[in-house]
């Protein structure tokens, strides 16, 4: 009877060891312990929380097993889209062999998963929203479009309370700070010290960044513009907003101004029509665009010229930066890019 205890004791023991180890080695926890770390890292760098990056990977690329994942490094089922350049990878999802961005490295596509978000008018409204605030973006990601499936949102909250996710968003910088020699990337381009590539802090929301900031009493006159109009500033760069009845030649005599001048500073070759309420700037724009502004996806029927004025980046820079020729012609969902 003791000896068959014992074995039924062993067997408990057994049975509960190898639990345990299924619980500690299940896809999930392995995904979690292999990316946690890149997520608070692309959180920093990009503002998304990373909770929901976690998620949305898991989920999305069957926690790293999906054919995706395994055969293009691809864990967020990014497509190809206009302006993809690099390696590809087909797939059969709404349509049959769809084209899909191949990696070289799951960094890249962390990364790309990033910039995807961050650059695109629709989703920006997300980046205003608390870092810790994931539920938020769960329902905010569904709202901008990012998923057909009405029970999206439910189901990355799911992910995120279910291996409390949540706990990465309050991760310090520390956290991806120390980078062992082995695991430091390989690319030439990311060959720095890590300090000097991941931000110390996230960055603000690109709403905060691109909002137009009245200029001071002390900075008119340091500019030697007149007082009395109110005047703003994007990306450092003073502009005024015009009103009826201005034309480009009235608001160059105004300030002092050559006409070609204002022309050139504005990338006009001739005087257009001035609607009210247009951005005119007074002194020539950036050679990029603010700290925090990496890149652009083209909307419907916008132009390189209004991308340059948005941004308060001049047009030449735009061209150059993105070795475009001046037959360019843009195309909705095309990136470009706004630094160097």
């Amino acid at each position: 009877m003791r000896y068959f205890c014992n074995i039924l004791i062993s067997s408990i023991v057994l049975l509960s060891s190898l639990d345990s180890a299924k619980a500690v080695t299940s896809p999930q926890k392995a995904y979690i312990e292999k990316y946690s770390v890149l997520a608070v890292q692309e959180m920093y760098r990009s503002g998304i929380p990373a909770s929901i990056t976690l998620a949305q990977g898991m989920l999305e690329s069957g926690n790293g097993l999906s054919e995706l994942a395994l055969k293009g490094n691809n864990h967020f089922g990014i497509k190809c889209h206009n302006n993809w350049k690099g390696d590809r990878i087909y797939h059969d999802d709404d349509r049959k062999g769809e084209c899909f961005r191949k990696y070289s490295d799951v960094e890249l596509s962390y990364r790309d998963h990033s910039d995807f978000l961050r650059y695109r008018d629709r989703y920006k409204f997300l980046f205003d929203l608390e870092i810790t605030d994931y539920q938020g973006w769960a329902h905010g990601l569904k709202k901008a479009g990012y998923a057909t499936d009405p029970s999206y949102p439910k189901k990355l909250i799911r992910i995120i309370e279910e291996y409390q996710l949540y706990e990465y968003d309050a991760k310090p910088y520390d956290y991806v700070r120390p980078v062992r020699a082995e695991d430091r990337p390989s690319r030439k381009h990311d060959r720095k010290n890590q300090d000097d590539v991941i931000p110390h802090k996230p960055p603000q929301s690109p709403s905060q960044i691109e909002q137009s900031r009245p200029v001071t009493h002390a900075q008119k006159e340091y500019f030697h513009f007149p007082v009395s109009r109110e005047m703003y500033s994007q990306n450092g760069v003073p502009f005024i907003y015009s009103v009826e009845g201005e034309t480009y030649k009235s608001i160059a005599q105004t300030y002092g101004l050559f006409y070609k001048e204002i022309l050139k500073i504005n990338d006009l070759e001739y005087d257009a029509p001035l609607r009210p309420g247009t951005v005119v700037y007074l002194q020539a724009k950036k050679k990029k665009a603010a700290k925090g502004i990496d890149m652009h996806f083209i909307d419907d029927d916008e132009t390189l010229r209004d991308i340059a004025q948005r941004y308060g980046v001049r047009l030449s820079s735009i061209y150059k930066i993105n070795r475009l020729s001046p037959e360019y012609v843009a195309r909705t969902g095309d990136c470009i890019r706004l630094r160097k």
